[in-house]
């Protein structure tokens, strides 16, 4: 502060005292207005404005916006100085974290399981028990099969001349084939007597035996004038077994193959 106004503000001081002092009765309002003439006018002070403290967000009290106002513009030379009043940021509240979004992942409908098969338990017949296969001895006889068919046959064995068989199959004379009795041909099992080229016999074999000697042959004709166990032979058949001049044997015996 400069000289000129300490000591306008030393004579404000002593003239204000010294009225005190005085006793109202002596004054006079003269007095007054010759003080007041003695005393000049202070200048007036410019006070530079002070910058306002940002104050610190302590959430304690929350400013009113409209509560801090920029100075009037009275003092026009000082209203540079003032910095604009920003808005305490408050920080809000913190708000409470959010809830865990537990993100429920959609669910796929898992398809309904099939309903099982409804198995109905059929309680299983315990297997048949394997028929007994009764062992047959070389001179016994089946109940399921003509004589004929099981164990040894014994015949006679005779030969003949070759050619288109009953079985329809042309044979020669250097062939090991045979032709069985017209009963056991007609009569064999499975055959329906309509076409003897069916016949189940046509192509089974039999081996035959006489003194010692055996030959295998293959049944492909029939035999009109031989007996149920006969056997007719192809000439090269019959030589394995008996020379020729022989021409029939008799207590030749065979076996089914």
């Amino acid at each position: 502060m400069s000289f000129a106004k300490c000591l306008v503000l030393f004579l404000s001081l002593a003239a204000s005292a010294n009225a005190l002092a005085t006793p109202h009765v002596v004054r006079h309002p003269s007095h007054h207005r010759a003080i007041a003439a003695r005393v000049a006018a202070p200048a007036p002070v410019d006070v530079p404005a002070l910058s306002l403290r940002k104050r610190q967000n302590t959430q304690r009290c929350r400013q009113r916006s409209s509560s801090v106002q920029a100075p009037s513009s009275t003092h026009p030379a000082s209203s540079a100085n003032i910095l604009p009043v920003s808005k305490p940021t408050t920080s809000a509240k913190a708000a409470p974290p959010p809830a865990p979004t537990t993100s429920t992942k959609k669910a796929t409908p898992t398809p309904a399981p099939a309903p099982a098969p409804a198995t109905t338990h059929v309680q299983q017949a315990a297997p048949a028990p394997a028929p007994a296969t009764t062992k047959q001895s070389s001179t016994g006889s089946s109940s399921n099969l003509p004589s004929f068919m099981v164990g040894t046959q014994t015949g006679q064995g005779t030969f003949y001349a070759t050619g288109l068989g009953a079985c329809g199959i042309t044979n020669t004379d250097t062939d090991h084939i045979a032709a069985v009795s017209h009963l056991l041909f007609d009569n064999f099992p499975g055959y329906n007597g309509v076409n003897p080229n069916s016949n189940p016999l046509c192509g089974r074999t039999v081996t035959a035996h006489y003194q010692g000697k055996s030959v295998t042959v293959a049944l492909t004709d029939r035999c009109t004038g031989c007996a149920v166990t006969d056997l007719d032979f192809s000439p090269s058949a019959f030589n394995q077994l008996a020379d020729f001049a022989v021409g029939r044997i008799s207590g030749m015996t065979w076996t089914w193959n």
